[in-house]
C-alpha cells in the first residue's frame, strides 16, 4: 500500500535569510571581533598597523564590491575620493585646528557632496566608457590638488607634530586610538553593506545586477539606486582615505590618487575573492595580504605574481575563491537571500487544548 505524503501546512512555513551555518559564523564573528578590539593589549605596533592596513584594504574591497559586483558600475576611479578624504582631513586638521577624528565623519560629507555632481556628469556613460569616466575625474581632482600651493603642492605635506599629538600624547595610545578608529570603519562598513542586501534595496541590487531591462520593467528606479549607492560608496570611501593617510601622517598627490594602490589591488581583491558576495572581500584580502607578506620583496616580479593567480583563479572559478566554496558546498556566512523552510514550532492554532 503506497503512503500517500504527508500535507504542509502553509502557516509552518516561515521565510528566513539566516542559516545554520551563518549562526555558526556569527558567535565566531562575534569571539573575533572582541580579540581584535582587545589587539593593543597583546599585539605589537607592527602587527597593529598591519591589522590596521588590512582593515582599510577590506573597507575599500567591500565598497568596491558593492559598486560593481551589485550594481554594475565597475569604477576605476575610486581613488579621487580616497585622496579627497586624505587631504580632506590634513585641511581640516591644519587649517581649521580640527581633531583629526572629527574630520573623517566630515570628510565623508564632503567625498558625498562632491560626488552628487560627478554621478550626474558620469551616469550619462555606459561599460568601458564609464570605467573611463572614473579614471578621468580621478586624474582631474589629483591635478588640482596639485596646485594647491598651501597643501604642499606636487610634493605634498605632512601633519605638524601639534596636530599628531593631539590623537594622544603617547605613540602607543595614539598607534592603538587609530588602529580602533579603522576596526570601527570596517565594521561599520560590513554592517551597512549587509543590512543594506538584507534589505529592499538589496533586493533591488541584485535584480539590476541580474537584468536591468527585467529591473526596469518591473518599476525598479535603476539611475536612482545607482545614485544612492554611488554617493554613499563616495562618503565611506572618502571616511578611508582619511583614516589611511592619518596612519600614515604624510601625504601627497601621487600616493593620495594611486591607482594602482587603491583601485587596481582593491579589485585584484574582489575578483579574486568572488565579485557579487560579501564574503568574497574578505578572502580576497586575506589572499592578497598573504601574497604580499611573502613575495613584496621581489620588486616588478610581485606584480607578476598577482597577475599570475588572478588568471588561474579566475580561469578556475571565474566566480572566485568564494563562489567556487558556496556553489560546491552551498554555504552562506553572511546570507541575504530569502528561503521559505518549515517552521520548527508548532502551529498553535492547530494544537487541540488538552
Amino acid at each position: 500500500m503506497v503512503k500517500e505524503p504527508a500535507m504542509i501546512n502553509p502557516q509552518d512555513l516561515v521565510i528566513t535569510q539566516s542559516t545554520r551555518t551563518s549562526r555558526i559564523a556569527a558567535v565566531f564573528a562575534t569571539v573575533l571581533v572582541a580579540s581584535l578590539i582587545a589587539a593593543p593589549w597583546w599585539a605589537g605596533l607592527a602587527n597593529m598597523r598591519l591589522l590596521s592596513e588590512f582593515f582599510l584594504y577590506l573597507s575599500l574591497a567591500c565598497l568596491w564590491n558593492l559598486l560593481a559586483g551589485y550594481s554594475g558600475m565597475v569604477s576605476v576611479g575610486q581613488q579621487a575620493y580616497v585622496g579627497i578624504g586624505g587631504y580632506g582631513l590634513f585641511a581640516l586638521a591644519i587649517f581649521f585646528g580640527m581633531h583629526p577624528l572629527l574630520a573623517v565623519p566630515l570628510v565623508g560629507i564632503a567625498g558625498a557632496l562632491i560626488a552628487i555632481p560627478v554621478a550626474v556628469l558620469i551616469f550619462r556613460l555606459r561599460g568601458a566608457y564609464f570605467a573611463i569616466g572614473t579614471w578621468v575625474v580621478a586624474e582631474v581632482v589629483r591635478l588640482v590638488v596639485a596646485q594647491i600651493s598651501s597643501l604642499g603642492g606636487g610634493s605634498g605635506t605632512s601633519l605638524p607634530i601639534a596636530v599628531v599629538k593631539s590623537i594622544a600624547s603617547s605613540r602607543q595610545l595614539r598607534e592603538s586610538i587609530i588602529y580602533w578608529a579603522t576596526l570601527a570603519i570596517v565594521l561599520l562598513i560590513l554592517g551597512t553593506v549587509y543590512v543594506l542586501l538584507r534589505s529592499r534595496r538589496g533586493l533591488q541590487l541584485t535584480a539590476i545586477r541580474d537584468n536591468e531591462l527585467t529591473s526596469s520593467s518591473l518599476g525598479i528606479d535603476i539611475w536612482r539606486t545607482k545614485f544612492v549607492i554611488y554617493v554613499m560608496s563616495a562618503a565611506l570611501t572618502a571616511s578611508v582615505g582619511a583614516l589611511i593617510f592619518l596612519q600614515k601622517l604624510r601625504i601627497s598627490p601621487d600616493a593620495a590618487f594611486s591607482v594602482n594602490d587603491w583601485t587596481a589591488y582593491v579589485i585584484f581583491i574582489v575578483v579574486i575573492g568572488g565579485i557579487g558576495t560579501i564574503e568574497g572581500p574578505i578572502i580576497g584580502t586575506i589572499v592578497f595580504f598573504l601574497l604580499r607578506e611573502f613575495f613584496a620583496d621581489l620588486g616588478s616580479l610581485y606584480l607578476l605574481i598577482l597577475g599570475v593567480v588572478a588568471i588561474l583563479i579566475v580561469l578556475k572559478s571565474p566566480t572566485g575563491i568564494w563562489g567556487y566554496i558556496k556553489s560546491r558546498y552551498d554555504i552562506a556566512l553572511f546570507p541575504t537571500a530569502r528561503r521559505v523552510v518549515l517552521s520548527l514550532q508548532p502551529n498553535n492554532k492547530n494544537q487541540e487544548s488538552p
